[in-house]
């Protein structure tokens, strides 16, 4: 049985400035000036320029929606994550001379493989089913389809009835393509691929293209005794070079990608200098555009205002130069609003970090935690991500990332907390200097570390190595 019941609830929206300077706060300085030329382009009551103070300021009637002390609304829109930073090219600088970002030369990976068909004597058919494969071929060089999906794309798209067996006597010509490797349906094939281009009179190329073959499974767990058993290698140094043959192919022939990519570069947001001992912040001067409300549409919105004329055409003339003229006064706050809320956030991690940024000796970074920065400079914990996670400080030690400066608290054995990231530089100090041919266990990691006065648990030692991008110690072993 169905009922109808009606029930009362109080929300809390964002109005649509609000989610813009949101927005708006999160774009790195790399990005801003390209935000300010969209806003320019669509706005034309927007202009560049010193903005004139005038005395008389009956005409501003800046939309009170916009109203950035609305905490809570801004708080429950933040909830989600945005990525961590993101650098894009540079903008466009009238004060600065035009410059062109290099550019990677080069035709793209698939561009290559396809001029590289011309080397074969295929037919019109055979064309068609190796421009397929070639087409099936991921950025890093490997065809992880099925044979039998490629077959099935063929006979839908194209109309050419094939099978798996000539499919792949087309895949082994595009084997041979450079770079060598490329076609790969796995791993192994990609090594085994890359060895056959070697001298096949060495013997070490020998005993590597039979251990691809034979022992894979070995090789990736690093089992070298099992290899040697199992091929029956009693020279250890042979083995050595064998395995280095092996570690020095590329697991990736395809590159990063097959786009020509832009160079990048990380734009400070933050500039920190250090005058006689005291600390001086500023903000990029790319993060403080100088903008102004055209005069020619405050002019003319005073005109039409004053207008004898109220028919409908006039009253949406006077709307839509209303509209423009509020957007860009907004846009123009909502700018020194993020100027302010940059300078303000970067300012309370100085002075929480102020040994750090002083010496510049990471021993000196406390632990921190984006709400003791929140409680600072009262504002939301999420606000303070956003800044944190997409912008960047320029000191006398460097460019880091905000991010950089945040890390958990770990207690010591005296009771003194200390940053995760100090346990983390001593962690790795410790795996630096183990013995490459019996390295330490996470069990015996946490003991060396319990002895250095660092008192965490084993599950917390094997997070900090995996945050490193260190293996475990079967895979850290060497002969």
């Amino acid at each position: 049985m169905q009922k109808l019941s009606l029930t009362q609830s109080l929300q809390q929206k964002l109005s649509p400035q609000q989610i813009q300077f949101i927005k708006l706060l999160q774009v790195p300085t790399a990005e801003l000036e390209a935000r300010v030329e969209e806003e320019l382009e669509v706005n034309p009551a927007l202009e560049e320029g010193k903005e004139e103070k005038e005395a008389d300021d009956q005409e501003d009637d800046f939309d009170d929606d916009f109203d950035l002390d609305d905490r809570d609304g801004i708080e429950e829109y933040l909830q989600d994550d945005y990525a961590g930073y993101k650098m894009q090219g540079d903008g466009r600088n009238p004060d600065e001379e035009d410059k062109e970002s290099p550019l990677s030369v080069g035709k793209s990976l698939h561009e290559q493989l396809i001029s590289q068909l011309g080397y074969l004597k295929l037919n019109e058919r055979e064309q068609i089913l190796a421009k397929q494969l070639i087409g099936s071929i991921d950025s890093e060089g490997y065809i992880r389809r099925e044979l039998e999906a490629i077959v099935n794309d063929l006979a839908f798209s194209q109309g050419v009835d094939t099978d798996e067996e000539e499919l792949e006597n087309i895949l082994f010509k595009i084997q041979g393509f450079d770079p060598a490797g490329i076609g790969a349906r796995n791993l192994q094939e990609c090594l085994s691929l890359q060895l056959e281009r070697k001298d096949p009179e060495l013997e070490e190329i020998q005993i590597a293209i039979r251990i691809i073959d034979t022992c894979f499974n070995e090789f990736s767990k690093k089992h070298y005794e099992k290899i040697s058993r199992k091929l029956g290698i009693n020279d250890e140094q042979l083995l050595r070079e064998s395995i280095y043959q092996i570690t020095k192919l590329n697991p990736k022939p395809g590159g990063t990608g097959d786009e020509i990519v832009k160079t990048q570069y990380i734009i400070p947001d933050f500039i920190l200098t250090n005058n006689n001992g005291k600390l001086e912040l500023s903000l990029n001067s790319r993060n403080a555009p100088q903008l102004k409300v055209s005069r020619s549409y405050s002019d003319m919105l005073q005109a039409y205002d004053k207008s004898n004329k109220k028919d409908k055409k006039l009253k949406e003339t006077v709307s839509f130069i209303k509209q423009k003229l509020d957007s860009a006064k907004w846009f123009i706050d909502a700018i020194r609003q993020r100027q302010q809320t940059l300078l303000n956030t970067m300012q309370a991690i100085i002075d929480f970090q102020l040994e750090y940024f002083q010496e510049g000796d990471e021993s000196k970074l406390k632990p921190m935690i984006l709400k003791d920065i929140a409680d600072r400079i009262h504002m939301d914990i999420s606000t303070v991500s956003r800044v944190a996670s997409s912008k960047s400080i320029q000191t006398e030690f460097g460019v880091f990332p905000l991010k950089y400066f945040f890390s958990e608290g770990i207690a010591t054995e005296s009771g003194e907390d200390v940053s995760s990231r100090e346990v983390k530089n001593k962690l790795k100090e410790i795996i630096d200097g183990e013995e490459k041919t019996k390295p330490l266990s996470d069990e015996k990691l946490e003991k060396l570390l319990k002895e250095n006065g660092y008192t965490i648990a084993r599950r917390t030692v094997a997070k900090y190595r995996e945050q490193l991008n260190i293996p475990v110690a079967r895979l850290r072993k060497e002969l």
